[in-house]
């Protein structure tokens, strides 16, 4: 049986999917990159070489200045150089990523949060429109196309070793609605927990942003 990192890495890089999308709307996919395997190499191999279950945590898609550059989900250049995996991008600050390993940190650290918790999202891919993020909820007809790779995405990450009985889902709005519809549809997990999206609270609740780093940590914590 193969470890945890060996089947993330396994698959992400060898996504190729087979959807012509919708006019403007492109694929962002940084796992080709020499740079991104790299990074997302020694990121797994330092946090999950080991068989062990997760508790996952389901973003939106990645951005194309955290997953989408890095590979890793909520992580940016920056935060790869304070987990020592050096990096040659440009070292521009993603905000999700701040409140994530702000959060990370209050949750006892990276080793401890990462040998509990698996972060990845309901599109393994993310999108641009005309060369800006884009949500895969943003437009129907790309809802209606993506949904049956969102759907495999969920089903073939569950047997890198998840744990069943709840979900956290990023975002309390539309990707909260979506994954739970699918989960009411699938049966994947016994409960579906949103929390605030990152990129909102950073964006909106800055000044707030010490109390929804305790409410993540409560929230991870009660089981």
């Amino acid at each position: 049986m193969k470890s945890f990192a060996e089947q993330v890495l396994s698959y992400h890089f060898a996504l190729e999917p087979a959807i012509s999308l919708p006019d403007r709307i492109e694929w962002l996919m940084p796992y080709d990159h020499p740079e991104t395997r790299n990074c997302m190499e020694a990121f797994y191999h330092l946090f999950y070489r080991d068989k062990g279950k997760r508790t996952f945590i389901l973003g939106i898609n990645p951005g194309r200045f955290g997953a989408g550059l890095t590979g890793i989900p909520f992580t940016d250049p920056i935060r790869l150089e304070s987990l020592g995996i050096p990096n040659s991008f440009p070292k521009k600050q993603e905000l999700s990523s701040v409140f994530i390993y702000d959060m990370i940190d209050a949750c006892g650290g990276p080793s401890i949060f990462y040998r509990q918790f698996y972060i990845t999202s309901l599109s393994p891919l993310g999108f641009t429109k005309n060369g800006t993020n884009y949500n895969y909820y943003d437009d129907p007809d790309l809802l209606r196309l993506v949904t049956p790779f969102i759907i495999q995405n969920i089903n073939t990450q569950l047997r890198f070793g998840a744990e069943r009985s709840r979900v956290f889902c990023l975002g309390q709005g539309k990707n909260y609605d979506f994954l739970l519809k699918l989960n009411e549809v699938h049966g994947w997990w016994k409960r579906v927990i949103p929390l605030p999206h990152p990129r909102w609270i950073m964006q909106y609740k800055r000044s707030q942003k010490d109390r929804f780093v305790q409410d993540y940590v409560k929230a991870l914590t009660i089981t």
